[in-house]
């Protein structure tokens, strides 16, 4: 084994507001309208937040603007440009097929009570531990030595001094019982003050790694938030951890990987493979159609905007169970 690293960020990173802007966006049309098509892409930086995408859907009341501060904060300007849905792609859609093409990863291990890497987990404990004291802008990786140990952790956070971190992070260390030579890099490049929004800028879905499972898995590479479930991206990324995590039980296996593939209007998948614990065979037993998996997993609820804070697995959503 070789060393392992992974990532979190904070709600409160630029990427991150506009993955819960977009979210809630699709929240908010569901909630009146639960099959609303919806694809709602958020950019945001230095005062100004630009939403654009397709939404075909029957609430025509929803005030994105008011989301949009709700998130970000009231000082922010804000730009929309929503079309509906391409007649094209709709024709697809409304008989029951993919709304794209796409590859889709479902991964679960025991290496965890999350059934996630070790590395996204701490990761993410850390990042969350830090954040709920300190609401802001903020950074954590940790790196596990090929023994098992903790090598090192990094954490930058807005508004928090190296020596507060420092003690955060030793508290975290010895809560969790953590071993190993333990190199730390807190705040590296220096305390800082200004971050969010006020420091750079954002966009859906340039957190992929984070919203699965880290960078040890791949992943499909399509984004998930501010998509409704007929997009497969989605809906089948979720269903292939469904079926992951239900292989990894039944079979009572270490680590196993899930691959599904979809052509753009076609119910079927192309590939549906599971991979447990190195080996290779068919899925059988579930109905892998959009339909069919908005159905079993209740994908037409307003539930995603929790999605896009700390990563979509391993927090008891439906497709973690």
């Amino acid at each position: 084994m070789f060393y392992r690293t992974a990532e979190s960020v904070s709600p409160k990173h630029p990427d991150k507001l506009c993955d819960q802007i977009s979210d809630a966006i699709l929240d908010a049309y569901l909630e009146k309208d639960p099959d609303a098509r919806v694809a709602a892409e958020t950019c945001g930086g230095h005062g100004v937040v630009f939403v654009t995408g397709e939404i075909t859907s029957t609430a025509d009341d929803i005030d994105i603007e008011k989301i949009v501060h709700r998130i970000a904060g009231d000082d922010v300007e804000v730009h929309t440009k929503i079309v509906k849905q391409s007649p094209e792609i709709a024709q697809g859609v409304d008989t029951g097929g993919a709304g794209d093409q796409g590859i889709m990863i479902g991964y679960a291990t025991d290496e965890t009570p999350e059934m996630l890497p070790l590395e996204v987990v701490l990761s993410r404990k850390l990042n969350e531990y830090i954040y709920a004291k300190h609401p802001y802008d903020g950074k954590t990786q940790v790196t596990i030595a090929p023994d098992g140990t903790i090598a090192s952790i990094v954490a930058s956070f807005q508004n928090v001094s190296q020596a507060e971190l420092k003690e955060l992070v030793e508290e975290f260390i010895k809560d969790n019982n953590l071993k190993g030579a333990l190199e730390l890099h807190l705040n590296p490049a220096g305390d800082w003050n200004q971050g969010g929004f006020d420091a750079d800028t954002g966009l859906t879905g340039r957190k992929l790694i984070v919203d699965n499972y880290g960078p040890r898995i791949a992943i499909g590479g399509g984004c998930y938030s501010g998509k409704d479930a007929t997009k497969v991206d989605r809906s089948a990324a979720y269903m292939a951890r469904k079926i992951a995590v239900d292989y990894l039980r039944n079979r009572h296996a270490h680590e196993v990987l899930v691959r599904l593939a979809y052509a753009i209007g076609k119910a079927e998948p192309l590939e549906k493979t599971v991979i447990i614990d190195g080996q290779p065979e068919e899925i059988e037993g579930y109905d892998l159609t959009p339909r069919g998996i908005i159905n079993a997993l209740d994908l037409k609820r307003p539930i995603y905007e929790e999605t896009a804070r700390y990563g979509h697995y391993g927090h008891a959503f439906p497709w973690d169970k």
